[in-house]
């Protein structure tokens, strides 16, 4: 099992596809009237959806696995008597047989048979994947109840600010982050290296887009990083290194991942913006919360 793709809901699509592909570095992945699909230098058919809708919304937190595995997630959700909404092929690149369920904050969590694409070798400065998307919460024990006993994730690490679970080797796929609000946190983009990271920064600050964080290295999950807030209002980070880990890991405490005073990262040099941060964490939210958006894949 490995995370796939975060599907947005949002009124200008075509606005924020131009600023997906010609800034932040995304490579068209097709699409018709109301959605555009867009993938990374990667294996995955897409990695990100945009789909009209009147209010922002997220869609769907997408996860491709084989189909053995979500055989086995389905028996999984049936013994804890969870609903599932089936569907035969997603209206999406590289299709798919598979089902989505709602966690218990109006999150959607979509499973797919996975399929893959050639890689693109020479495009050293796109994203990789989306290695993680972060979700605010109000009750995050509750999120990750669901995630460990219902949809069979591991929980990585704990600190004060959230709880970080992995469905594969990489240190979190997702993490439930404390907020008054269930609502998209942010997008994580896995790119080559460091360098890619910086270069991402360059080409960023050369459009009129300054970071809001970063860059700096995370301590749960070890990856450098650098935030920005897309001018579609979603909070978009580049990172590199994410730490890969295995059944023997040990589960990180809040008390073990304090920074000392004057430090919030690994290097110490990273300044966050933490207001328009804030704000833009609660524009994208889940869409049986929010009148008028549209429905999710499958």
């Amino acid at each position: 099992m490995r995370l796939r793709s975060v599907e947005l809901q949002l009124a200008d699509v075509a606005a924020a596809a131009r600023f997906l592909q010609r800034t932040w570095g995304l490579l068209p992945a097709g699409g018709e009237a109301g959605v555009r699909f867009f993938r990374g230098s990667g294996d995955h058919p897409y990695i990100l959806s945009l789909r009209e809708a009147a209010t922002p919304a997220v869609g769907a937190i997408t996860f491709a696995g084989a189909a053995a595995e979500l055989d086995a997630l389905q028996v999984r959700l049936r013994a804890g008597n969870t609903p599932a909404r089936p569907f035969a092929v997603l209206d999406a690149p590289g299709g798919g047989a598979g089902f989505t369920v709602s966690g218990p904050e109006a999150q959607v969590y979509c499973f797919v048979t996975d399929s893959t694409v050639a890689p693109v070798a020479a495009a050293n400065d796109t994203p990789m994947q989306i290695t993680h998307a972060v979700l605010n919460a109000l009750d995050v024990a509750a999120c990750e109840r669901f995630a460990v006993d219902v949809l069979g994730f591991t929980v990585s690490d704990r600190t004060r600010a959230m709880t970080f679970v992995r469905c594969d080797r990489k240190h979190h796929a997702v993490a439930y982050a404390h907020a008054d609000v269930a609502s998209l946190n942010h997008i994580a983009f896995e790119m080559r290296d460091i360098d890619a990271v910086m270069r991402g920064f360059g080409r960023m600050r050369e459009a009129g887009f300054a970071p809001v964080w970063g860059p700096g290295r995370h301590g749960p999950g070890n990856n450098v990083f650098g935030y920005f807030i897309a001018p579609f209002g979603a909070v978009i980070e580049y990172t590199a290194e994410v730490s890969e880990v295995g059944d023997d890991y040990r589960v990180g405490n809040p008390e073990e991942w304090k920074w000392p005073p004057g430090r919030i990262d690994h290097w110490g040099v990273s300044v966050k913006d933490s207001a328009p941060i804030m704000l833009a964490e609660r524009t994208f939210r889940f869409p049986t919360a929010v009148e008028g958006a549209a429905p999710a894949p499958g």
